[in-house]
């Protein structure tokens, strides 16, 4: 995931429609990469991030109490299965 996306989910506290936006860091030479570290936000207010290994198998969420473990492990389970649109540029990040 590239650009930020919207996610609606079921919490126990009702329907929330969360903002994901992936950090992305750019080198020097111009190469974007994606750090695994994704903000998680409900309009403006912060919601925590949830961050991945290198190989996107394991996260951890470091919200504190906006989502429940199982709430976050669907986040989790959509961003690692989100694919980007056919030429997403990172160097238009929203």
């Amino acid at each position: 995931m590239i650009n930020q996306v919207g996610y609606n989910i079921n919490t126990s506290e009702g329907r929330v429609h969360l903002t994901i936006t992936p950090i992305i860091e750019s080198l020097p030479d111009g190469i974007y990469f994606e750090t695994g570290v994704y903000k998680l936000s409900d309009g403006t207010v912060g919601m925590g991030s949830i961050t991945f290994d290198e190989e996107m198998a394991d996260w951890t969420y470091d919200g504190i109490g906006e989502l429940t473990y199982e709430e976050a492990a669907q986040v989790a389970d959509f961003i690692k299965n989100y694919k980007d649109a056919a030429g997403s540029d990172p160097g238009v990040l929203q």
